[in-house]
């Protein structure tokens, strides 16, 4: 760490001394924790590589504080539990930013390392789907596309009905619930590239899926759509809700259902239910 903007340095050939120009080196930590303050996490980061003076001021907990939710220690609490009460602000930023299984393993949290906002995704092996006990009609496959490892395979059914709900101190906030869905089945690599298999894919044209959720606060949304795109990993948007006490925990349930029993329908991979910040969903169209 610096001692001051300026010193003096001996010219090499004896004369006079020189004034040299203030770098970058010669900052404060305190200077530079306050600069870090205004930056996003990635930004701070990147920031730390550059001197001593910036990487100790990169660890200041009021730096690191501004940056997790409101209600940190709430969300400390109900997935790790006790045990992280030693640790800075940033080692518990760190923490949050990795996947955190809940709920013996069928749900994750995290944070959104940009933002810090909260996002949470639940499993397929975490909803209650109708027929999942029947190799008739579902199956789980093993997947390197889900961050779960496995998603479950639908081959034919009647009556689809997925039922789900999860309760979590989400910060204050408007939050969207989201299915992640495929038509057709994921497959292992062929010849260096992943291949979806889409020929069992039937019945999703003929009636639209109806997507539904209610909170605890009182918030009910609902929508329709039909699913007509093959071989690709798609988001379908249920509904928003608002969270306002980020101190009590909101309970959210959620459904999707085809239930038009005319005709069958089939040949569909369910990863799992995410929920996002709103503001997310025009990052979610790009995937």
């Amino acid at each position: 760490m610096g001692s001051g903007f300026s010193f003096f340095k001996e010219d090499p050939v004896g004369s006079s001394p020189l004034q040299s120009k203030p770098g970058l080196g010669d900052l404060p930590e305190s200077c530079a924790a306050e600069i870090m303050g205004y930056l996003d996490p990635p930004e701070i980061c990147k920031l730390a590589k550059m001197n001593r003076a910036f990487r100790g001021a990169s660890w200041a907990d009021f730096i690191w504080e501004s940056k997790l939710p409101s209600n940190y220690q709430v969300i400390v609490n109900k997935v790790f539990g006790d045990g992280m009460e030693n640790l800075g602000k940033r080692d518990i930023y760190e923490r949050l930013c990795r996947p955190n299984p809940f709920d013996g393993g069928a749900k994750t949290v995290w944070l959104d390392k940009s933002t810090g906002s909260v996002c949470l995704s639940i499993s397929s092996k975490g909803l209650a789907i109708t027929g999942i006990d029947d190799r008739r009609y579902w199956n789980h496959i093993p997947t390197e596309e889900s961050r779960f490892s496995s998603v479950a395979y639908l081959q034919q059914i009647w009556w689809f009905e997925v039922d789900g709900e999860v309760e979590f101190p989400f910060p204050a906030g408007k939050y969207s619930l989201f299915f992640r869905l495929q038509l057709g089945r994921s497959s292992q690599k062929k010849f260096g590239r992943r291949f979806c298999n889409t020929q069992h894919v039937h019945g999703w044209d003929k009636k639209p899926v109806r997507f539904q959720l209610w909170t605890s606060e009182g918030h009910h949304a609902s929508s329709e759509c039909f699913l007509t795109e093959l071989g690709k990993w798609n988001h379908y948007h249920a509904g928003d809700f608002v969270v306002e006490n980020p101190n009590a925990a909101t309970k959210i349930k959620f459904s999707m259902t085809q239930i038009d029993c005319t005709h069958t329908k089939g040949g569909l991979c369910l990863d799992s239910v995410v929920i996002y910040p709103s503001e997310f969903r025009e990052r979610l169209k790009q995937f």
